[in-house]
């Protein structure tokens, strides 16, 4: 009876380290997606896709737009009857995280924006003038992206 405890108790322990080392290969899995390869010009091809013309802040956006730093990403246009027109996301706002994910750059757009597209629903956070002739009246903004629409 000792031994059949011992071989159960082995056994489990086994399959308790396999499932272990078996989720962190699926973690790694994940992490390695968020990694893919991505371009400046994928990452705008994308910015289209989903309804906006984008780019990346840098010192002359940063000092236009009266920023504390050249971070995020710029819209520059956004097109009529896309999803991001249906958002509410603004000419001249700073898009600074999708889903959760901090948007830094072009390149975190492009990868943030793939993800949530491929979503039905998800959320893209800008920093936005309350009044347009207002540029010190700074707000951050949470807008609900919804499914497409045909």
């Amino acid at each position: 009876m000792t031994k059949a405890l011992r071989r159960g108790r082995a056994f489990v322990m086994c399959a308790c380290l396999c499932l272990g080392i078996l989720s962190g290969f699926d973690f790694a899995l994940v992490n390695a997606a968020d990694q893919e390869p991505m371009t400046v010009e994928e990452a705008a091809r994308l910015g289209e896709e989903f309804g906006v013309i984008v780019g990346d802040v840098d010192e002359d956006i940063k000092k236009e737009l009266k920023l504390e730093r050249a971070q995020g990403v710029a819209v520059f246009e956004v097109i009529g009857s896309s999803r991001a027109d249906y958002a509410g996301i603004k000419v001249r706002s700073v898009i600074k995280e999708i889903d959760k994910t901090e948007i830094r750059n072009m390149i975190d757009f492009g990868r943030a924006i793939k993800r949530g597209m491929k979503e039905c629903n998800f959320t893209v956070g800008t920093y936005e003038s309350a009044d347009p002739g207002d540029p010190v009246g700074w707000g951050v903004n949470f807008h609900f992206v919804g499914c497409k629409r045909d």
